[in-house]
């Protein structure tokens, strides 16, 4: 089983900044540890579905952004051993619209982009608030 937990939202001002973390442990069902895994960011803002914003290959190799989010987040991830490793999310040049709960998501050998049904493992979410 793989394990994601998110930290470090909160509450910013606009035009601030934040980073997310999203601790990851585990084996996947495969077998294999977390290095299998693609990974990504999604949020869900008041009223709306929850969207894919950011994400990087399996292998690190590349990343890929929803066009509200490119140019000011960038999606990461600290290598680390087979079992475990963080994934970061640092959002600059925040907006209002940013407003949302985050989750950390991951896909066995996903692709930078994937949808929500694409998903095999979700964090329980976290709360990013920017204020006007």
């Amino acid at each position: 089983q793989v394990q994601l937990v998110e930290s470090g939202g909160g509450l910013v001002q606009a035009g601030g900044s934040l980073r997310l973390s999203c601790a990851t442990s585990g084996r996947a069902f495969s077998g294999l540890g977390v290095a299998g895994l693609g990974m990504a960011w999604f949020r869900q803002g008041p009223g709306y579905a929850r969207e894919f914003i950011a994400g990087i290959h399996w292998k690190g190799e590349s990343t890929h952004y929803d066009d509200s989010v490119k140019g000011r987040f960038t999606i990461s991830r600290a290598s680390a051993k087979n079992t475990e490793y963080t994934l970061y999310l640092q959002m600059n040049s925040l907006k209002s619209e940013d407003t949302a709960l985050y989750y950390c998501a991951a896909r066995l050998f996903g692709d930078a982009y994937f949808t929500q049904k694409d998903v095999n493992y979700w964090g329980q979410g976290i709360q990013v608030t920017v204020s006007p």
